[in-house]
């Protein structure tokens, strides 16, 4: 936007800060007056919805680094003293000044530099100092977090959200993962001269399920089963996300750690169809009656003298 408004414009005195402010005291400064003269503040103010856009482009251009040491280049070249006026009378023009500086004499007349004849045009000069002209500038992206349980992530949902210009809907897309940011395109801060608004960039965080766990596009879960179930062999029931059961087979001789899928029982979502995977894990009984003792005595006796932790002693000894 380089053009002669910054020479016009004090962004400094519009935000109230010195010209040597940091970046963080400008940011703070800034954010305290957009929360003051927001439109949604003062509802039918167009005095307040003013200020508003004039201290949003003042922060739009002294917070980029580039467009405020561009700016102060310009400030500075016109605060020397000269009057930069439309020419005429006793002062000395803005045609003048630059024909001088350029070699241009007083050669330039009717308040610009022609592009024919070797004339420079106002836009020429300014890109002289880097940057040249730039168009209407993007409204700045709105950082947002939201927190959903387990469930409504992975079987999405719609939210309101509060953004710089009211409240947003926002549709939470199935399977989103813990730590998943969504871009809500225009939805962020308005942009302070004509360009499009910003964004509004949400990110997801998910609370834990007491029983389910994600695994990509699959469900997990850890599933208790007695030692008889899991050496003789049983039926149980499942719970799956949503309250629902559905019966698995264990098969006789099934040992903890294994992995039992229920097909279709996990996310859906545009990626596609996850499973429910039920990791088996043998319970082993804390108090025994009399006739259970007795019972797991006489299996002791006939049981195989295999060691079941031969191998392992063997793999440790190399």
């Amino acid at each position: 936007m380089a053009s002669q408004d910054w020479l016009e414009k004090d962004f400094y005195q519009i935000l109230g800060v010195s010209k040597s402010v940091n970046d963080a005291d400008l940011k703070k400064t800034y954010r305290k007056l957009a929360r003051k003269y927001h439109p949604d503040s003062n509802p039918g103010d167009a005095a307040a919805e003013a200020k508003f856009k004039e201290i949003s482009e003042a922060y739009s251009v002294l917070s980029d680094t580039e467009q405020r040491a561009e700016y102060d280049q310009i400030r500075a070249m016109g605060a020397g003293g000269a009057r930069f006026t439309s020419g005429g009378g006793g002062g000395q023009g803005f045609d003048d000044v630059f024909g001088g500086m350029f070699g241009g004499g007083g050669g330039a007349r009717g308040g610009q530099y022609g592009a024919q004849g070797g004339g420079q045009n106002f836009e020429d000069i300014f890109n002289m100092f880097g940057g040249g002209a730039r168009g209407p500038q993007p409204g700045r992206d709105v950082q947002a977090s939201t927190t959903l349980d387990f469930e409504t992530a992975v079987t999405g949902h719609t939210i309101s959200l509060q953004g710089p210009a009211g409240t947003v809907k926002v549709k939470i897309p199935a399977g989103v993962a813990d730590g998943q940011k969504i871009k809500v395109r225009g939805k962020g801060e308005a942009s302070p001269n004509g360009g499009p608004a910003g964004d509004i960039i949400l990110t997801i965080a998910v609370r834990k399920h007491p029983v389910f766990e994600r695994d990509g596009q699959n469900l997990r879960l850890k599933l208790p089963v007695t030692f008889s179930e899991a050496a003789l062999g049983a039926t149980v029931e499942v719970p799956t996300l949503g309250g629902s059961t559905v019966k698995l087979k264990i098969q006789p001789g099934t040992p903890s750690g294994r992995m039992l899928r229920v097909k279709g029982r996990g996310v859906t979502s545009s990626k596609g169809v996850g499973d429910l995977l039920a990791e088996v894990q043998v319970v082993v009984p804390s108090h025994l009656s009399d006739e259970a003792r007795e019972a797991l005595e006489a299996f002791h006796a006939v049981e195989s003298r295999e060691n079941p932790r031969e191998d392992l002693l063997a793999r440790s000894r190399g």
